[in-house]
């Protein structure tokens, strides 16, 4: 089976570099892969002391961040070494301060496994939520590097569970500890026999938790969302990580709704022509971040602006939607919101994160496909977050929650109240790893 495993990941690798020229995400994908080894080599040295993370993507960094900022601290005299398998991951979080070097992790094939570890030499070692990669796990467990699997979900479809799992199933072999987040990964686990397993919850839950401890100001959505007295309150529906699936619904609210709500979308694909369509198809007052972005990040770091400036800055609120054609200030604009939509619910790429205006306790409404996402499962379930399933039920949210503040805070008090109710993951796994 191995031999088999090897000769796809081998096959694939070829093809991804006859694709690369013609997409580029497969590019970023082959061509920063090329470059893995020569980062290695300069950040980290032979006689270095490293601990090494693994995360599929943005989210699972996101996820482990809490455990890499811990674990930095409990080793101070360790290097830290993040590795990612996709550019939507690596693009965005490479300049990290955390980690001592950011990597794409090479393909998986029995040289690169050999290769990486020897470039890293690792003392701990930890995966992600998921991601199971044969030859490194088995070269970690021929080199007895302690492993763990932290935030982890096992479903009842994965392979580990079938008869024919048994090459998948022997991989699990490598790992020291599983860190799961709810009782059904551990029982999944221990019925192919792995005991060494605990419940830890979602890391997640810390991560966003933090986030209520820093400085989330933004002083462009501050004057945004001011508007003139003759209108009353303002209200703020934020758009968070939308697709053009979720995008085609709300256009039409957002169009015909009051003067005094006001949207900020954030769009989870920034590419200049969608967001350019996005724009016409809004026949509200609209403007993108990028039009007036010099002297709104000069208003947000405190520097010293002009009176010209200082003004074009103030006539946002004369503007009733404002899209977000940039990326890394989306979490601080839930702090603002009054509602928020989360994006990806309609399509099949899956559902983004609602715990990040949950920990502001804003009250949500998601798309239909949830089914994966525990959190979402359990705030639909609480009534916190709203689930719809087309246009009609996606307007009547809005307009219940922009209608009546009493229903806003009672559901933006049981996100809140959920997200602190599950913080705590970061700290079982670690005194864990002291025993």
């Amino acid at each position: 089976m191995l031999f088999i495993y090897n000769l796809i990941v081998q096959t694939a690798g070829f093809l991804l570099k006859i694709i690369a020229p013609f997409s580029p995400k497969m590019k970023l994908f082959v061509d920063g892969r090329k470059e893995v080894f020569t980062i290695l080599q300069n950040k980290i040295a032979a006689n270095d002391k490293t601990i090494w993370f693994h995360a599929a993507s943005l989210g699972e960094y996101e996820q482990g961040l809490p455990v890499i900022e811990k674990i930095k601290i409990k080793y101070p005299n360790h290097k830290i070494v993040v590795s990612f398998f996709s550019p939507s991951g690596y693009e965005v979080r490479k300049n990290n301060t955390v980690a001592d070097a950011t990597v794409y992790l090479p393909l998986d094939t029995k040289a690169n496994a050999k290769k990486f570890l020897q470039a890293i030499h690792p003392d701990l070692v930890f995966f992600i939520k998921y991601e199971y990669w044969p030859n490194y796990l088995k070269e970690l467990k021929n080199q007895n590097i302690k492993t763990y699997l932290i935030s982890g979900i096992f479903r009842e479809n994965q392979a580990f569970f079938k008869g024919y799992g048994g090459f998948y199933r022997n991989a699990l072999k490598t790992f020291n500890y599983f860190f799961v987040q709810n009782e059904s990964s551990k029982n999944l686990l221990q019925s192919i026999g792995f005991h060494n397993v605990k419940i830890s919850g979602d890391t997640r839950f810390d991560r966003v938790v933090s986030i209520l401890e820093r400085d989330n100001s933004l002083d462009f959505i501050e004057q945004f969302r001011d508007s003139s007295p003759e209108l009353g309150k303002t209200i703020t529906v934020v758009i968070g990580s939308s697709w053009p699936k979720d995008e085609n619904l709300l256009v039409n609210y957002i169009n015909n709704a009051p003067e005094n709500v006001k949207f900020i979308l954030a769009p989870h694909n920034i590419k200049s022509e969608q967001i350019q369509e996005l724009k016409k198809s809004i026949t509200k007052k609209t403007i993108l971040f990028s039009e007036v972005e010099t002297r709104l990040i000069a208003s947000a770091n405190k520097q010293s602006i002009s009176k010209t400036e200082t003004r074009l800055i103030a006539s946002l609120r004369e503007y009733n939607v404002f899209i977000i054609d940039t990326i890394g200030i989306l979490t601080k604009i839930y702090s603002y919101a009054d509602i928020a939509y989360v994006g990806g619910g309609f399509g099949t790429a899956g559902l983004h994160n609602i715990l990040e205006p949950a920990t502001f306790g804003v009250p949500i409404i998601i798309g239909p496909n949830y089914s994966n996402f525990a959190e979402a499962i359990a705030l639909v379930h609480q009534e916190g977050c709203v689930s719809v399933s087309n246009s009609t039920e996606l307007y009547e949210a809005l307009d219940n929650l922009i209608s009546n503040e009493d229903i806003r805070h009672e559901k933006g008090h049981i996100c809140a109240t959920f997200v602190q109710m599950n913080k705590g993951a970061t700290e079982v796994i670690l005194k864990q790893l002291e025993n």
